[in-house]
């Protein structure tokens, strides 16, 4: 084969990459168009987007002439979202402000986890979307799913369908905290705090903390950051965990590289946290934007995941997975309650 022939061939290899990243891009817009209707605002744009994937592959199948952009959206957009994530988690406010939060956030983790993948074994529930979710409800939602699926080995759909049931039980749950919150005889920080311990992710703490204030909304905020902060001695007992199973790949060792992408979230939290807006100002128009992409790059790639979702498989896989997640989701929501002093 000559070398014109060669590059012809990796040129068209790159323009069907770009293609394929470029049609994960349309989905993640559509789904922050879709997010913008009525009804579904609450959702998000990044289950909307899955939604939308998942709806394309059953009318038209999976579009393999986007295949290899589809996969690098997927597999390499996903970890570039988890580092940039790493933004969003101000290290220095948790330690000087949110230690004792911290050890409850811990009991969170535990519990949620724990409890899902109890409550999956006696439900016989696929124990794969099982600790997928027990960790999404643990500790932040797609994200904390999207960070440790390539640590546990999850196949592509478990890990769409793990993130569309966080992320539309979340909702359900977010609205039900609003809508309790007036009826309950606590105090606005303490349903912060409540809100921050329990609930699934950033936008659900967000969504539901918001009516009560904007001290209540801080301190939601502040409880739930400890809990992603832990999402990164999670990852390292998940490696342990791995490299210890007794399933073994044909060497006869345990096949868990490290996630270098763990490293860059670090260290992006470290750059955020004691660099970025100290000895570099940025307004915080910026940090929206960043923000902004750092969701967009993330709804990119889960689409790519939601792509090789399969209906059939999502009805048999995901329904009892999807019930433990919600009877953890409840205890942890009582629990919590009880545990926060309130």
């Amino acid at each position: 084969m000559s070398v014109l022939s060669v590059l012809t061939k990796r040129l068209d290899d790159w323009k069907k990459q770009l293609a394929g990243i470029g049609f994960t891009f349309v989905f993640s817009l559509l789904g922050y168009v879709l997010s913008c209707l009525p009804g579904l605002s609450h959702i998000g744009p990044l289950a909307c987007a899955i939604l939308l994937a998942v709806a394309y592959r059953q009318l038209f199948g999976y579009p393999e002439f986007f295949r290899k952009g589809i996969e690098f959206s997927s597999k390499y957009l996903l970890r570039f979202a988890i580092i940039l994530y790493g933004l969003k988690l101000n290290i220095d406010v948790i330690f000087q402000d949110g230690i004792g939060l911290l050890l409850k956030s811990a009991v969170t983790i535990a519990v949620a986890i724990l409890l899902t993948i109890y409550l999956s074994k006696l439900f016989k529930a696929n124990s794969q979307i099982a600790l997928l979710l027990g960790i999404g409800t643990g500790v932040c939602g797609a994200a904390a799913i999207a960070a440790v699926a390539p640590i546990v080995k999850a196949k592509d759909d478990d890990t769409a369908i793990s993130v569309g049931i966080i992320a539309l039980a979340g909702t359900i749950f977010s609205i039900i905290y609003a809508l309790l919150f007036p009826f309950l005889p606590i105090t606005d920080i303490q349903y912060g705090i409540w809100s921050g311990l329990s609930l699934h992710e950033l936008a659900h703490v967000a969504l539901a903390a918001e009516p009560a204030g904007e001290e209540a909304l801080a301190m939601a905020l502040l409880a739930k950051l400890g809990r992603v902060f832990l999402l990164v001695p999670l990852c390292f007992i998940l490696i342990y965990w791995m490299r210890n199973r007794k399933s073994v790949d044909e060497a006869g060792n345990t096949n868990v590289k490290f996630p270098m992408f763990l490293l860059g979230f670090i260290a992006m939290s470290l750059f955020g946290s004691y660099i970025l807006g100290d000895m570099i100002p940025v307004t915080d128009g910026v940090m929206e934007i960043i923000s902004f992409k750092t969701t967009f790059i993330l709804t990119s790639a889960m689409v790519g995941l939601g792509l090789n979702v399969s209906m059939k498989d999502m009805k048999d896989k995901a329904l009892r997975p999807l019930f433990a997640m919600l009877l953890a989701s409840v205890f942890v929501s009582v629990f919590m309650y009880w545990i926060s002093g309130i």
